[in-house]
């Protein structure tokens, strides 16, 4: 078997993806978060990253990567509503210097994807890097894949990330007016085509659905500020909470149960990852849950 496969069906055709072996045998294992924190965004994003086993763990040479940070809004990076660019840069830089051949870094924006790709600063922030692309959306890109969900059925997904070795779950941690909280299990809506706003109706079910049919390899939250309220756009500086904290792990659901405790609430207190654990997604009770300071 190889190291990094398993099938998707989609269809009449089947779509390899790429997934660890040795994840397989983690599953068994208590997840782990790391947390890292200062003031050297880059640096406490290695030491989270290398806290899981370093990026060569899910990374090697001639790998396609996708980085997918949260960049949706035409907002400048202090204000939290998108992944902080340096904490993206480190990332991006981790994955080509564990050998991957190209870096893909790109998000489905909310507002005009030119403003948001500038103003976010993570198009600066890359600029230049050789073997890295941070390129917009291309909707003739999207191709519908076959969910088979409890709630989506099928959906269009970006082939970037369909056709990529690796996948990078990079959000930004803050408020959201219906989910209450966005986190690695949302940001998953920066691949999604289509009408976005009809899985709103049933938003924890369909997000469920998306990410147990496309799993992030790793996931990596950012924490350096967070949004308290009025997310996921944001806009006011006095709605940011400076925290300098990275978040990493394997499980994305025990990522986001511990990103929780970080606005005073619970884990159970979010129902996408309520529903996300029933599907056996990962790991949202604490106390199972190890969680070391890198």
């Amino acid at each position: 078997m190889d190291r990094r496969t398993f099938i998707k069906a989609t269809g009449s055709a089947v779509l390899l993806g790429p997934v660890l072996v040795t994840d397989v045998f983690a599953a068994n294992e208590q997840p782990l978060v790391a947390v890292a924190e200062g003031t050297d965004y880059p640096a406490i994003t290695r030491k989270a990253i290398n806290a899981v086993g370093g990026m060569s763990r899910f990374v090697k040479p001639g790998d396609v990567v996708v980085v997918k940070p949260n960049m949706g809004w035409d907002r400048s990076s202090d204000l939290a509503a998108n992944t902080h660019p340096l904490v993206v840069r480190a990332v991006v830089e981790e994955c080509l210097a564990a050998g991957a051949k190209k870096v893909k870094v790109f998000d489905n924006t909310c507002n005009d994807s030119r403003r948001c790709y500038v103003n976010s600063g993570i198009e600066g922030a890359l600029k230049g890097m050789k073997g890295v692309e941070c390129k917009q959306i291309e909707t003739e890109r999207f191709k519908k894949v076959t969910l088979n969900g409890q709630f989506l059925k099928e959906w269009e997904l970006y082939d970037e990330a369909l056709s990529a070795n690796v996948y990078i779950n990079v959000p930004v941690a803050k408020h959201h007016g219906l989910s209450k909280l966005t986190l690695g299990l949302k940001n998953i809506m920066g691949i999604m085509g289509g009408s976005r706003g009809y899985i709103h109706r049933t938003i924890d079910v369909a997000l469920a659905d998306l990410n147990a049919h496309f799993k992030s390899h790793l996931t990596i939250i950012d924490a350096t500020r967070i949004l308290t309220a009025h997310g996921p756009q944001g806009g006011n500086i006095a709605d940011v909470k400076v925290l300098n904290k990275v978040i990493a792990s394997t499980d994305i659901v025990a990522a986001d149960a511990y990103a929780t405790t970080l606005f005073g609430m619970k884990p159970a207190d979010i129902p996408v990852t309520v529903a996300a654990y029933k599907r056996g997604l990962g790991e949202m009770n604490l106390d199972k849950i190890k969680v070391v300071k890198a």
